[in-house]
């Protein structure tokens, strides 16, 4: 490939890298901020719950923005959101900043700087025959910020406190302001013709690809990824941490995640070629719920905690670029922004209620028993889904007339 082209990719996998890293971090705060500010777990909690209603109900319309205008200059408008969602709370640590600031502004930042607009700029840039393969390398590049991040995040909690390592952190994202000129700045090229939809287009989009009963089937599968993960991300590091293990332990196990999260989000976005993408999206549903059943139901131990991580980092991302592949097969790149947007929804949707149900039941029952089924059902439910969605017709019309 050019070299311009490999300039997008690194891009792309640099501001998802500074997003998801810096969102991944977020149960790490769970417990310090409840001893230095007596902040209730149950705060933050409902804040990242509500970061993920944001990001889900903002990613339709900041996919569209792209699509239309160019990802560099969403995506640096994103930095700026980011850091201000975190520097609200690390200079005002009062429960209101924590909602407005991490539950508000960080969800529409993440919604402009992660996976939506840049992986849909890598799927416009690449040639078709790439197009999984690059979306799965960008994917898995971001999971560098997830295994830096996270460890240094801990680390200096540790020593200078939950509050300013939030006012680090804000000044960190804004590197995503320069990264954002390397990735289509410009409005994008035209793909074959067709004229992105655009937000007044959005509605009439949305409705057009939900009828189409294997995009809803795409999507309603989707609920599950983020109902598991959000969980994961948030409550994990306290999960362990109630099991009896030190409080290193719940970084080191996200670390492992962000590592393993590598070769597997290439590896799928790679299989998004050569299989049809709703086929492996089955099995990485199914995988995972059989590694929550294992870890849920046997003796908590260390080296168990580390293995469980590494098995769900190994499948953590690799549902993007595999889900954005089976867009783009269905509906062509012209709006895939917007179109991954639609279906992200419903991922968010799905974190949402992973993470707030999550952070109620601890408050409530202060542990996390009664999740881990519930868990596993919805897994294995999203992994029926996915294997009775019908393959692409060859002459299928595409939304709006637009082709891959």
């Amino acid at each position: 490939m050019p070299v311009a082209l490999w300039i997008i990719v690194a891009s792309a996998a640099a501001s998802i890298s500074l997003a998801l890293g810096m969102r991944q971090t977020f149960g790490l705060f769970l417990l310090p901020l409840a001893a230095e500010q007596g902040l209730s777990p149950a705060v933050l909690g409902t804040a990242v719950a509500f970061h993920n209603l944001v990001w889900g109900l903002s990613q339709p319309i900041t996919g569209a923005l792209a699509d239309r205008h160019g990802a560099g200059k969403v995506m640096a408008v994103g930095a700026v959101l980011l850091a201000a969602g975190l520097g609200l709370p690390a200079n005002f640590p009062t429960a209101s900043a924590v909602l407005f600031g991490i539950g508000v502004l960080t969800g529409m930042g993440v919604s402009c700087t992660g996976t939506g607009a840049a992986l849909a700029a890598v799927g416009r840039a690449v040639p078709p025959h790439r197009r999984g393969e690059m979306i799965g390398l960008a994917s898995a590049g971001g999971s560098l910020g997830q295994a830096a991040l996270v460890p240094l995040a801990q680390s200096l909690i540790g020593t200078i406190g939950a509050v300013t390592t939030l006012g680090i952190m804000a000044v960190t994202v804004l590197v995503i302001v320069p990264i954002a000129r390397g990735i289509e700045w410009q409005p994008p090229v035209q793909v074959a013709n067709a004229q992105p939809t655009g937000l007044a287009g959005l509605p009439a989009l949305a409705r057009h690809a939900l009828r189409d009963r294997d995009f809803a089937l795409l999507t309603a599968g989707f609920f599950a990824c983020g109902f598991q993960l959000a969980f994961l991300t948030m409550h994990l590091p306290s999960h362990l941490a109630l099991c009896g293990m030190p409080a290193s332990m719940g970084a080191m196990a996200l670390m492992t995640v962000g590592l393993f999260n590598i070769p597997g989000s290439w590896l799928c976005g790679k299989l998004s070629s050569l299989v049809r993408p709703e086929l492996v999206l089955g099995w990485i549903y199914l995988l995972r719920s059989i590694a929550i059943a294992v870890f849920a139901f046997t003796t908590p131990t260390e080296t168990g905690a580390l293995v469980f991580a590494a098995v769900m980092g190994f499948v953590w991302l690799g549902s993007i670029p595999l889900t954005s592949a089976a867009i783009a097969q269905r509906f062509g790149v012209a709006d895939l922004g917007a179109l991954y947007g639609v279906c992200f929804l419903s991922h968010q949707l799905g974190g949402f209620l992973g993470a707030g149900s999550g952070a109620v039941l601890l408050e409530y029952a202060g542990s996390y028993a009664a999740f881990w089924p519930v868990m596993v059902g919805v897994g294995l439910l999203a992994s029926g889904l996915n294997w009775i969605i019908r393959p692409v017709p060859e002459a299928m019309p595409l939304a709006s007339g637009r082709a891959g």
